[in-house]
């Protein structure tokens, strides 16, 4: 087993290719279709992992957790629209002192009931083909649903197959079945979605804590704002230093599906250590077996153990790092296993082909340890923990106060209880990555040299433009979905 000195030399040339790669293709909506597999599974494909200090008035000891799944919804997607996958595990995964493993997880299941809303047609009963059966929805579980989606959260103490499990349950009514909310379907069926919606926040007594928390499972707006086609483009956009709001957001008329968790951080934490570390995972049975004549709606039989096929901490990493024949591996692996993909990042590129696109010198400092703080060991001050494990996860600094107005560059500008701190709705990780791998922290003499970095000054973006002015200010944060009509 590798020590920790080699494993931090391991992590610096991840982070290093992490950060370069995000410069050529920071656009790949952090997560979307990100590997070969995932494409074939957009129910488990996560998109963006989001962590913070909760900013609702009187939550300040709370942290939020949002895990966004579902790339790329048409908000008219019918007739079946983007129902969680009941086959599927979903987990999102708290490391809390630093060890790159695991410490809390909490497992989302989900369930779907067909209650079979039949119509008397010519004198025959017939199962009709919608997810509704006629009538305005108005709230959980309502008559007029045809389809009920449900799930039930697991919290896991240690290793997330072999730990403490206990199950999480309704604060208020009691039981461990929570409704999700049909999707926006359209301002017909449901007059007022975002009222219907937050009917199906619920407060959750949580194993082990003293207070409660909160948790939201439903469709919403994607909160990632980004130059999807031009970055994709061999980076065509006019000036990567230009204007911050002249460039096209590839995903403003797109929903996703959000699994949100406002969970007293507290919880959370361990000890005196105050900085915590998360991901979310989303895993399949290893077997699988199709039904030739599924007349009552089982297309398949699932078995054997579960197998991880996506994972998602820090945004950016896979899609723009990992080479093209490890994608699935990456999905496949924990933080503790980062090593295993040095080969991709000794030799990075990416800073090369700004260079040759822009005419901007890429910095020069290898290796790249601005980038090891940034994105794999916190940074010393701001998010590191006292006795970390280089590995790739999002990591946060609970004791890090709110930014009474926060600044959508987070660290760099100012703000450190944003990204890389953490992770925002209104953090721009695109104009932040970018500046970051351009070599940001170098003018800033971290970890390296304002001489370093000669372009380190410039405001790299990608015109996409993101603040916390776009964002509910109540949790789940996230704006409610586009409806699908009108």
């Amino acid at each position: 087993m590798p020590s920790l000195v080699s494993q931090y030399t391991l992590g610096a040339s991840l982070v290093a290719s992490a950060f370069m790669g995000l410069v050529s293709l920071p656009a790949a909506a952090s997560s979307h279709r990100e590997a070969p597999y995932i494409t074939r599974q957009p129910k488990v494909d996560a998109t963006d992992f989001y962590m913070f200090r909760s900013t609702e008035a009187n939550r300040a000891g709370y942290t939020t957790l949002i895990a966004n799944y579902g790339p790329l919804q048409d908000p008219f997607g019918g007739p079946n629209y983007f129902s969680m996958d009941p086959d599927a595990l979903y987990e999102i995964h708290i490391d809390n002192n630093g060890d790159a493993k695991e410490d809390i997880t909490y497992q989302f299941r989900f369930k779907n009931e067909n209650r079979d809303t039949q119509l008397m047609v010519g004198g025959t009963k017939v199962s009709i083909p919608l997810v509704i059966n006629g009538g305005a929805i108005g709230g959980p579980a309502a008559a007029g649903l045809n389809v009920r989606e449900t799930f039930t959260i697991t919290k896991v103490s240690g290793d997330r197959r072999t730990g403490t499990r206990q199950a999480i349950s309704n604060a208020s009514g009691g039981g461990a079945a929570f409704d999700k909310p049909v999707d926006n379907i359209g301002n017909k069926s449901i007059p007022d979605y975002a009222g219907y919606a937050n009917q199906h926040i619920y407060n959750i007594t949580l194993p082990g804590c003293n207070a409660p928390g909160r948790v939201f499972v439903g469709q919403r707006k994607d909160p990632f704002v980004v130059n999807l086609g031009q970055t994709f483009d061999l980076i065509n956009i006019k000036d990567p230093t230009g204007d911050e709001k002249g460039g096209k957001d590839s995903l403003a008329n797109k929903n996703v599906t959000s699994i949100a968790m406002e969970v007293p951080t507290a919880c959370l934490t361990s000890g005196g250590e105050t900085v915590i570390g998360g991901w979310t995972t989303a895993s399949l049975r290893q077997g699988r077996l199709l039904n030739p004549t599924p007349k009552s709606g089982n297309a398949s039989k699932e078995g054997g153990a579960w197998t991880q096929v996506s994972r998602l901490g820090m945004p950016l990493v896979n899609e723009v790092v990992i080479g093209l024949k490890d994608k699935d591996q990456f999905n496949h692996s924990k933080p503790s296993g980062d090593g295993q993909f040095l080969g991709y990042v000794t030799n990075p590129t990416l800073p090369a082909l700004i260079e040759i696109l822009f005419k901007v010198p890429a910095p020069t400092n290898f290796p790249r340890n601005d980038l090891v703080a940034a994105f794999l060991t916190g940074v010393t001050g701001v998010n590191k923990p006292a006795n970390v494990v280089a590995s790739e996860m999002l990591r946060l600094n609970t004791s890090t106060a709110v930014s009474a107005t926060q600044n959508r560059l987070g660290v760099i500008g100012g703000d450190n209880a944003g990204f890389p701190n953490g992770r925002r709705l209104g953090d721009d990780v695109v104009d932040i990555a970018l500046r970051v791998v351009m070599g940001r922290l170098c003018t800033l003499g971290i970890e390296c040299k304002p001489g370093d970095a000669p372009a380190g000054s410039a405001n790299f973006t990608d015109g996409a433009y993101v603040d916390s002015s776009m964002f509910d200010s109540t949790f789940p944060y996230v704006k409610a979905p586009l409806p699908g009509s009108p």
